[in-house]
């Protein structure tokens, strides 16, 4: 099963952090993460860029391709073939049929997957390094040559149909989510579903994703992150046979739409018959994209929200008002300035109106009081395990060097990350919240059990 990342949820490692000026927090300097020395990096003649990270605890690996296409380079009537080509990726080329891609790399011990999301289309391997030039071979064939047999297309058209009936159609969260990010922008390309809109599922055809592909799936428009028990001059022998002869295309099109400022407050209601239990959701426009200096403090905020217990929307709406089963908030990474989005889960019978006067509350407080030393230490000591634990793996180094160098334009500010967090002051916080969580820059979403009426259950029949 191949997985699905809309733009919409968070992804841990996909901040993108610069280092600001530092506090007297952040005196001392960061740790050094270990090995990090040894990375090694090289840009073939057609623009594929090829970072390495050796590490020899465990003799495996991990090959990371990060295409730099999703939903935000779409446009109505393609919408959702990022995604497509999420699925389309293991399903043949002129050299394999269907399916050979996933049988050789399982019979020399590996494994993969994929996910696109509203900026980036991600292909993971992970193997024994004994399979290295096996993967390298497989990678190199499904760029240079997938296939599109008419039979694939239509077959794989059907599963992406499915997919998006089950995360978005039969999801309530998902349908909210959808129709309010498609409210929040009125200009920018973020507006479109990671998945695409039904009736675009319906009517791709074979010269839209052989033009796409072309365009998108290109050396020069990937980077390529491989950890692991490797060397870096063993790689780059293997890429130079494998993957430098592909051609170098046209560089794509680049978005360059702004958003307009948002001039006062947008609300939606959804009503599912479906539904037994109300959700109410804010979207804000942060202003900030993945690469900005002001990234850090956006994680920030959104941790002191809502990670753990003891965050502030758990705290009011869970525990002491006992108004919502779950509340949250998560702020999304991308090239241009995204969403932060803070959100409710109430119980069956739960009262939207209380929740939101709850919610109006305590983002209120936020921005008028600020945060305490206590908060911000708790959110800084959160996003620093978080950096460390993804330090520990082969994977995780993999899949922060490629968000690094795809968000930031190079690899190296990943170590920055730590000072980054530490830098940020409870007046950055409270600033920023000040600036971003006002009821004029929000669009809200009400989703509304309402009962089925005899038309309805008729339908569903």
């Amino acid at each position: 099963m191949r997985l699905l990342t809309t733009g919409l949820l968070p992804l841990a490692c996909a901040a993108a952090l610069s280092l600001t000026t530092l506090s007297a927090h952040a005196a001392q300097p960061a740790p050094k993460v270990p090995g990090s020395d040894a990375i090694a990096s090289k840009t073939l003649a057609n623009g594929l860029k090829i970072v390495v990270w050796p590490d020899h605890d465990i003799p495996n690996a991990s090959y990371y391709t990060f295409y730099k296409v999703g939903s935000r380079n779409e446009y109505p009537g393609i919408t959702g073939l990022a995604h497509y080509f999420e699925h389309m990726m293991f399903n043949g080329t002129s050299r394999r049929a269907p399916g050979e891609f996933d049988r050789i790399m399982e019979a020399a011990g590996g494994s993969n997957n994929a996910s696109t999301s509203n900026d980036l289309t991600i292909y993971t391997d992970w193997f024994p390094t004994s399979a290295l030039e096996t993967i390298f071979d497989l990678e190199g064939d499904r760029m240079a040559n997938l296939a599109f047999d008419p039979k694939v297309v239509e077959s794989e058209r059907g599963v992406v149909y499915s997919e998006r009936r089950s995360s978005v159609d039969n999801d309530n969260f998902g349908t909210l989510m959808e129709q309010m990010q498609a409210t929040a922008f009125t200009a920018h390309p973020y507006q479109f579903p990671t998945i695409g809109w039904p009736s675009d599922i319906e009517g791709w055809k074979i010269d839209d994703l052989k033009t796409f592909f072309k365009t998108y799936y290109a050396p020069n428009n990937a980077v390529l992150v491989i950890t692991g028990d490797v060397e870096p001059a063993q790689v780059f022998a293997l890429a130079d046979k494998y993957l430098a002869p592909l051609p170098r295309q046209p560089a794509p099109t680049p978005v360059t739409t702004v958003e307009p400022e948002q001039q006062g407050e947008r609300r939606i209601v959804v009503e599912r018959a479906d539904a037994q239990s109300p959700i109410i959701a804010y979207a804000f426009h942060s202003g900030i994209g993945a690469g900005s200096k002001d990234y850090p403090t956006l994680e920030l905020l959104a941790t002191i929200l809502s990670q753990g217990q003891s965050s502030r929307l758990n705290q009011r709406l869970v525990e002491r008002e006992q108004a919502a089963v779950q509340a949250g908030a998560f702020a999304e990474a991308g090239f241009d300035p995204g969403l932060l989005w803070i959100y409710a889960m109430l119980p069956p019978g739960g009262v939207l109106a209380k929740a939101e006067a709850l919610l109006d509350d305590e983002l209120a407080k936020l921005a008028r009081d600020g945060v305490t030393a206590d908060e911000l230490e708790k959110a800084r000591n959160l996003k620093a395990s978080a950096f460390w634990r993804s330090m520990a793996t082969i994977n995780g180094k993999a899949r922060a060097l490629g968000t690094y160098e795809v968000f930031n334009g190079d690899y190296r500010k990943l170590f920055d990350a730590p000072a980054a967090y530490e830098a940020v002051t409870a007046a950055d916080v409270q600033a920023l919240a000040r600036r971003i969580l006002r009821v004029q820059n929000r669009t809200t979403g009400l989703l509304k059990p309402v009962a089925a009426t005899a038309q309805t259950k008729e339908g569903a029949r």
